[in-house]
């Protein structure tokens, strides 16, 4: 299964230059009630097809959506406890118009059940060269890493929140440590989780200051509208934004949002397992 994660084409000094999106903030024992929380949005094309999460048919141990053009999928959890999630790397003056669509990773992390993650770590690195630059974090719900291939570098997500955008895991762009300040804020001060303050989190539309834009070759306007941790335009934007609560009886729910141009809910899905 393979995706090509949210790509846009813009025409900037004369070349034509992709941009990747996606953003994930990531709660690892935060919380007594819910060890692991983790809140995404992706971003993309709001002409692309794409199918709203759920079990998958040929492998119904997968829970995750589905890009019906690519046929592979950005974020997924199964019912043993396996997860991953993908954000590309903006590194336009670095892409491969031949490379391996990178969502391919995350389902088959999710579809073999008997991958541990230092054999899927080698395969990783052993192929590392054939993608364009990625994040994928992956492990279960008890451990939890991130291979970023651009770097080729590799972390254990330990106690604490994490932000992770479209450069690696310390790149303190705003909308990430402005993400990752609400949900510290958030979880340090609630035992229960209201799925709608956490949904408020990855709807936050405050695009960054202009001095604090970062500058990664795509232009002025584009940082500036990719700077808010939800976008929202005619033809580009937040599709979809999904919630992962671990409770402290290893029970998973997995809560999706979906949105159209306009940024107005269109859908919600909810699952529990365990």
């Amino acid at each position: 299964m393979i995706l090509n994660a949210v790509t846009v084409f813009i025409i900037h000094n004369s070349q034509r230059v992709k941009l990747y999106m996606c953003i994930l903030f990531i709660a690892v024992d935060q919380s007594q009630e819910f060890p692991l929380v983790i809140a995404a949005n992706r971003d993309e094309f709001h002409a692309r097809p794409t199918a709203v999460s759920g079990f998958w048919n040929n492998h119904p141990h997968v829970l995750a959506g589905h890009d019906l053009q690519a046929h592979g999928t950005w974020m997924g959890v199964t019912r043993n406890g396996k997860v991953a999630a993908l954000t590309n790397i903006r590194a336009p003056e670095t892409i491969k118009t031949d490379a391996i669509s990178r969502g391919g990773l995350v389902a088959d992390w999710l579809i073999d059940e008997a991958m541990k993650q230092p054999t899927y770590l080698n395969v990783l690195r052993a192929n590392r060269h054939k993608y364009n630059g990625y994040n994928l974090v992956y492990g279960d719900v008890k451990s939890l890493a991130v291979y970023n291939n651009f770097e080729d570098t590799h972390a254990t997500l330990t106690q604490g929140v994490y932000g992770l955008s479209n450069a690696n895991l310390t790149t303190p762009w705003p909308k990430v440590t402005k993400g990752i300040a609400s949900l510290t804020d958030y979880v340090s001060q609630n035992n229960q989780l209201d799925t709608e303050a956490l949904f408020a989190i990855l709807k936050d539309e405050d695009k960054a200051s202009d001095h604090t834009l970062p500058n990664t070759g795509i232009g002025y306007e584009w940082e500036k509208r990719l700077s808010s941790i939800f976008i929202q335009s005619p033809e580009y934007g937040t599709r979809t934004s999904t919630l992962l609560l671990v409770n402290s009886h290893q029970q998973i729910h997995w809560y999706e949002r979906t949105f159209n141009t306009r940024g107005d809910v269109v859908g919600n899905q909810h699952f529990i397992i365990g």
